[in-house]
């Protein structure tokens, strides 16, 4: 079934301090993201890149954090424009910027699945937790931050209000391997699921992922999917400041793409960390794009011969 896709430039830095960030919706654009979708048949409208409002003051009580009246702005605004997508019907499709996006992003996922009664789940693919508050943040970078925003913990006065915080079994963390002591003791009291590179290299990809997938459908569940560079291997996709080795391997996350999309349960994607300043040639922006590919029907026997 063709899907509505409405592409949105989100260029945000201001969740990190590693420059570049910012041109990850260009890039996108560039490696064909959206001709890639109109040649699968998904009628695809490009809205332009997300402009920063005007910002109010916000103060944190940890005297790291870094950049925060800007990420508050971006998370208001990402929410709302994610949030219209998808009341008009649309597949929002969020070309970022840093992880920071996601708590604008997925805070308008769950505004429109509670105004049409329906829960929304996360799937978080990403080499690390996320689960940070801007309280317990040591480096002060929000990108660390927005699956505990998500989950309803405290220490985001400075934000809107999460809409409707997902309950632990709505959460699926998936590839992770990197997660500080303080996020780890977190994780466990929320009892959020997380399937870490341990848990994929004994049971495989398929099987844990199809075990949540099951969970959205079983729910009649709308379905954000949150994919950072940094799920996949650095060997094969350099274009991110936040490497950690031992990440999914190409064939690996295609299966994922693969396995999403023959669920038919995602209604909304991110894309993120994609930094082209440390990027070969445009060589992970284009396997993005390849990744969404496989999320929107192409099979791997599709594939064409690559000239790297």
């Amino acid at each position: 079934m063709p899907h509505s896709c409405i592409l949105i430039g989100a260029p945000i830095d201001s969740g990190q301090r590693r420059a570049g960030c910012l041109m990850g919706p260009a890039a996108y654009r560039v490696a064909g993201l959206g001709a890639t979708l109109t040649a699968l048949g998904h009628p695809t409208q490009d809205h332009g890149d997300v402009a920063l409002p005007a910002l109010r003051d916000a103060v944190a009580d940890n005297p790291v954090v870094h950049a925060l009246a800007e990420t508050v702005g971006w998370t208001e605004a990402l929410s709302a424009t994610v949030q219209n997508a998808l009341s008009e019907g649309g597949f929002p499709i969020v070309m970022g910027g840093d992880h920071s996006l996601a708590l604008g992003s997925v805070a308008g996922a769950a505004a429109h699945a509670h105004a049409v009664g329906r829960p929304l789940f996360l799937l978080w693919l990403d080499a690390h937790s996320d689960f940070h508050t801007p309280r317990t943040t040591t480096s002060g970078n929000l990108h660390g931050t927005p699956v505990a925003y998500i989950a309803g913990r405290d220490g985001f006065e400075a934000f809107p209000p999460f809409p409707v915080p997902l309950p632990p079994q709505n959460i699926c963390l998936f590839g992770i391997r990197s997660v500080d002591p303080e996020e780890h003791a977190a994780l466990l009291e929320h009892e959020i699921e997380i399937n870490d590179m341990r848990v994929l290299d004994e049971y495989g990809i398929a099987a844990p992922l199809r075990a949540f997938l099951d969970r959205v459908r079983a729910a009649n569940g709308m379905l954000h999917v949150s994919l950072d560079v940094d799920f996949l291997d650095p060997s094969i996709a350099p274009a991110v400041g936040t490497t950690v080795p031992g990440g999914t391997t190409f064939r690996e996350a295609h299966l994922v793409m693969e396995l999403l999309h023959e669920s038919a349960l995602v209604t909304s994607l991110d894309l993120v960390e994609l930094n082209p300043f440390l990027d070969e040639r445009g060589r992970t922006a284009k396997m993005m794009v390849d990744l969404v590919g496989s999320l929107m029907g192409r099979k791997v026997f599709d594939r064409p011969t690559r000239s790297f």
